[in-house]
């Protein structure tokens, strides 16, 4: 448990934020079984930060930044990379890095340290980083900034478990942002609107050759970058939509079975049972029977 937070000692303007857990509290936190999963040690606000640097040779915590506008960079062990607006940043605990506003376009940031037992299963789902480009995402920005009131407050111990759980639930966030790339071509790949043609095709079919030219890319590179957004292959995920919309279906209790299989384009029954049960875990008539009872 860390026995000092390690934040840069940037000058704060007089609408920076800055605001150190005090190490009575993290101490509470690290033991209480509502908190020690993950909760915020340090967490602030820089605007135009010029002349913010930072180096950390063996952080003992994690460190999320989220770029708001301007530029800067991050270093790790494989090279340093430029940061601009809407980038988000996770550096890792016990791996060196340092990170710096660019002189002529200083950046805006929100950040914060953290810790806890369950600290490295939050960020099991984004992957390798250090650096996400996921755009200005005004939720993200309204997440960061109700965590922050936590310096309003008193030191009190039911404050910081509430805070714990913003910033579970702002990690936990981030795997279900809107995921986009730009690809070598030049050509964005944007999985909110990969999804919405999905929706727009629940009633029938949709093979992977046509997902890919509705985005005028290879097969083999839309289902590669689809993947690498999401985790999931684009037909396992257009299946997933439409047993949740066959669940809807199935809720509303006026078509048989047979029916909501049509419904979805499925002409055999057996097949839709199957594919149903492989989904959600039981068949479509204890699904049914689940929830009317």
């Amino acid at each position: 448990m860390n026995a000092r937070v390690e934040t840069s000692n940037w000058p704060l303007p007089a609408n920076g934020v800055r605001f150190i857990t005090p190490p009575r509290l993290r101490r509470l936190l690290s033991r209480h079984p509502l908190a020690c999963g993950c909760y915020p040690l340090a967490l602030g606000f820089y605007p135009e930060a010029r002349g913010h640097q930072m180096n950390r040779p063996l952080p003992d915590d994690y460190l999320l930044i989220y770029c708001r506008a301007g530029q800067g960079w991050v270093e790790t062990g494989d090279g340093r990379i430029a940061v601009a607006g809407g980038d988000l940043l996770l550096l890792p605990k016990g791996i060196a890095h340092a990170y710096g506003a660019d002189p002529g376009k200083p950046w805006t940031l929100y950040w914060v340290h953290f810790d806890g037992e369950l600290a490295a299963e939050f960020l099991h789902p984004l992957g390798k980083g250090p650096i996400w480009r996921i755009g200005v995402q005004p939720r993200l920005l309204a997440e960061f900034d109700a965590l922050l009131t936590l310096r309003k407050q008193g030191l009190n111990l039911a404050h910081f478990i509430y805070a714990a759980h913003q910033l579970q639930a702002l990690l936990a966030s981030l795997a279900v942002l809107p995921a986009r790339a730009k690809l070598k071509s030049g050509r964005v790949l944007d999985v909110d609107a990969v999804q919405a043609v999905m929706r727009a095709h629940l009633h029938g079919s949709l093979n992977l050759d046509q997902l890919a030219a509705q985005f005028k890319l290879s097969r083999f590179h839309f289902a590669k970058t689809y993947r690498a957004l999401t985790g999931h292959a684009p037909i396992q995920e257009f299946i997933q939509l439409k047993m949740a919309h066959a669940c809807r279906l199935l809720d509303e209790g006026q078509q048989s079975i047979r029916q909501v299989a049509e419904q979805l384009g499925y002409e055999d029954v057996y097949y839709f049972s199957r594919l149903f049960r492989k989904v959600v875990g039981m068949a479509p008539s204890h699904y049914r029977a689940l929830h009317q009872g």
